[in-house]
């Protein structure tokens, strides 16, 4: 069964690298808008849930980092030389925490506490202002946050363009990422109707947010490691990199801060576990 999906991607995507990457943005950016809707079904999902759905994206990123990125680029792409992936871990994760520095972090919006850094010294903004400010500082982190994830599935899906027998494991990438940015959209959801976003709204946002950032840069990814090959490696240990940056600078302490550490613990298993079974089911 597995084997016929990754046939059945082949006979109905074809082997072009940009419109393999626009599909799998497609679908990464359309699981996120899931989760995003899940809000209109489960209005009020538990903290303990949330966690656990956290640590299931952690999860399945984390084993994807490695599985998906990390060990291909060393072993097949750089012959087996680890210093131009591992260059790019380094790189992905230092892009990610200069980024941040020009952004709230997002655990900091996800408690649903105002910020009152978003006012001036010794200023207080009104109630309106501070919470627009709040919500669009939380949407601009969260698309920070999803773009490695767009990256990731776009690299993989150049890096089988390269070498057909990669196919397989772009498909499990992409599946992995689609299925954890399902609770991840219902996390940062629910996040954004706490900053007193209405959840209508919200939903169609997190849609166009998503594709604006996967999309495009999922088909970056898929064609320029194609187009310049000896930067793969380098790719994708970026993506890797900033995908690990993710996991322990945001996800993981958001998740131990409300006393469901062992929930979330769990959910990461899972997560791992989901991602290592689809990896090597289908990279076959």
């Amino acid at each position: 069964m597995q084997a016929g999906l990754v046939d059945l991607f082949r006979a109905t995507v074809g082997t072009d690298p940009l419109v393999a990457g626009l599909v799998g943005g497609v679908v990464i950016a359309g699981l996120n808008l899931l989760g995003a809707s899940l809000v209109f079904v489960w209005r009020d999902p538990s903290e303990r849930a949330l966690d656990g759905a956290l640590g299931f994206a952690a999860g399945v990123m984390l084993a994807a980092a490695f599985t998906s990125l990390i060990i291909p680029g060393i072993e097949e792409y750089s012959g087996g030389d680890p210093l131009p992936t591992l260059f790019g871990v380094a790189l992905g994760a230092l892009f990610l925490d200069q980024a941040d520095r020009f952004l709230p972090h997002a655990h900091y919006l996800l408690t649903g506490r105002r910020r009152e850094d978003a006012a001036e010294p010794g200023e207080t903004l009104p109630v309106s202002d501070e919470r627009l400010a709040g919500v669009v500082l939380f949407v601009l982190a969260i698309t920070l946050h999803n773009m490695p994830e767009g990256l990731a599935v776009g690299v993989g899906f150049g890096a089988a363009a390269t070498d057909p027998g990669q196919l397989g494991g772009a498909v499990a990438l992409m599946l992995a990422i689609g299925i954890q940015n399902v609770p991840e959209g219902l996390a940062v959801s629910v996040a954004a109707i706490n900053a007193g976003l209405d959840r209508r709204f919200y939903a169609v946002v997190a849609g166009v947010r998503a594709g604006i950032v996967e999309i495009p840069l999922a088909i970056l990814g898929a064609v320029a490691v194609t187009l310049v090959e000896p930067l793969l490696p380098y790719a994708m240990g970026f993506a890797a990199g900033a995908m690990l940056f993710v996991i322990s600078d945001e996800i993981v302490p958001e998740t131990h801060r409300r006393g469901y550490e062992r929930v979330a613990t769990l959910g990461l298993m899972a997560g791992t576990v989901v991602m290592l079974y689809l990896d090597i089911s289908l990279a076959g």
